[in-house]
């Protein structure tokens, strides 16, 4: 699988279908939560957190987890599709994170400001924060051990079977500065 002697060939086939599969990820999410509905009555928009989940607890434990499922997966995963996207080994996983996670959270608020103007959608303050845990938890739960992985990978040495410190790793050819004569 593995063409380059530096495995920099697997990390541009990933950064290329992060890439695919974010967008189409995200064009099922558009329609998922864009689509317009039918229904004869909206309820009020929800701006108080866990305000909702709490309505729906005491609708019963069964309507509640379907909420926070549906809540959790739906942009859960942009924790893992995002840094696969970036194509980055070497990053701080709290930075990381915290990247990944601003920008689930950016893409919620922007799927809930959408929303407005749809018909029979509302904004929900619950849909935000549950997406944004979603996407944290799958980052927390993938992204730090495929970095690993492919760390593991990217410092094999072809053919010999050893392990490359990481300032071994080859990084490209020593530039050189063509030599100038001294003025006659």
């Amino acid at each position: 699988m593995r063409h380059g002697s530096d495995g920099s060939a697997v990390i541009i086939r990933l950064r290329a279908a992060g890439g695919l599969l974010l967008v189409a990820h995200l064009l099922l999410v558009a329609l998922l939560t864009l689509r317009p509905l039918d229904v004869p009555w909206v309820t009020a928009p929800n701006f108080q957190p866990l305000a909702g989940i709490e309505a729906d607890l005491a609708l019963g434990p069964a309507r509640a987890a379907r909420r926070i499922c549906e809540g959790l997966l739906l942009l859960a995963p942009l924790g893992v599709l995002l840094p696969m996207a970036g194509g980055r080994l070497y990053v701080s996983p709290v930075a990381s994170l915290a990247r990944t996670a601003l920008a689930g959270a950016l893409f919620s608020l922007g799927i809930e400001l959408l929303q407005t103007g749809v018909p029979g959608r509302v904004v929900d303050v619950d849909s935000l924060l549950l997406n944004t845990a979603g996407v944290a938890l799958a980052h927390l739960a993938v992204v730090p051990m495929g970095r690993a992985r492919l760390r593991r990978l990217q410092r094999r040495a072809p053919g010999k079977g050893r392990v490359l410190r990481r300032d071994e790793v080859s990084q490209g050819p020593t530039r050189t500065i063509p030599r100038v004569g001294i003025a006659p």
